[in-house]
């Protein structure tokens, strides 16, 4: 029997802590990777929740945004109570002209139709350039740029101080103002032609009052006295002068029977009289 029995290994007292220790180890190195696992599940549902969070914030804030911005133009879209025209105006009446756009307002303040009214504001002949804005109490602010005539173009034109044609109902008012004819691309160089060519005129007894271009580039004059003067299209103002010295020696004293007067040549002038013509030497 004592044969058959097993031998049993005995250990010391002093090796158990070792062991014990070594569980314990090996149960907290099983606890290890569970707490792991749990924080990194705890980061991914974080990091799906944040951005669902955020985007919540954010429409929440967009809503309010939305909501207090609609809250504001319904306090702001009242009805227009006030057309006011705001600009230094010669020829244009304020009263008429606030009158035509509050005719044409059929809206509240926020919706009323900007581009439309300047359209409107612009028909007139005698707006050069008009600013529109919206103003508060319900209102709209007009400031007017009104055209300035400085000559009248043909028969039923004028020209403002920037050389553009405009077209009023009536030049009658007007007449005062120098008359300028040509292609309609050619205003500025007119109007400065004008000016230049004038210049000889001070100190006569004669003033020019209209002139006139051709398409070939030809020029043409009119005196105050109703003369017309051909002038050509090379050497204008010595062609002029020459003229001058003319008209002021020999042609003056004969100047109601004058029609024309053609100072192309070299040597003189040509005179169309009122009834026959002929040629008069330069003095």
């Amino acid at each position: 029997m004592a044969a058959g029995l097993q031998k049993l290994r005995v250990f010391d007292q002093s090796a158990l802590p070792p062991l014990v220790a070594d569980a314990a180890s090996e149960k907290g190195s099983d606890k290890k990777p569970q707490k792991g696992s749990e924080e990194q599940s705890k980061k991914e549902t974080e990091g799906y929740w944040r951005p669902l969070l955020i985007l919540t914030a954010f429409l929440i804030f967009c809503s309010l945004m939305l909501s207090g911005y609609s809250q504001a133009v319904m306090w702001l879209d009242k009805p227009i109570a006030e057309v006011r025209i705001i600009g230094d105006t010669k020829y244009l009446n304020k009263r008429v002209l606030a009158e035509k756009l509050a005719a044409g307002i059929n809206a509240p303040l926020m919706n009323v139709d900007i581009a439309g009214l300047r359209e409107t504001i612009l028909d007139d002949p005698w707006v050069h350039g008009a600013k529109i804005k919206r103003d508060w109490p319900p209102a709209v602010e007009v400031t007017i740029d009104e055209q300035i005539p400085v000559a009248r173009w043909g028969g039923k034109g004028l020209l403002n101080h920037q050389g553009d044609i405009f077209w009023p109902e009536s030049t009658q008012g007007y007449l005062s103002l120098p008359v300028l004819n040509g292609p309609a691309t050619q205003t500025q160089q007119l109007m400065a032609q004008y000016h230049d060519l004038s210049r000889l005129f001070q100190g006569a007894d004669v003033k020019m009052t209209g002139l006139s271009m051709e398409a070939r580039g030809a020029w043409s004059l009119v005196l105050d006295n109703g003369i017309e003067v051909i002038v050509g299209r090379e050497q204008l103002r010595e062609r002029l002068q020459r003229f001058l010295h003319v008209y002021q020696k020999e042609l003056a004293p004969r100047a109601e029977q004058i029609e024309k007067v053609d100072i192309r040549y070299t040597n003189g002038v040509a005179v169309k009289w009122r009834k026959h013509e002929e040629q008069v030497e330069a003095g």
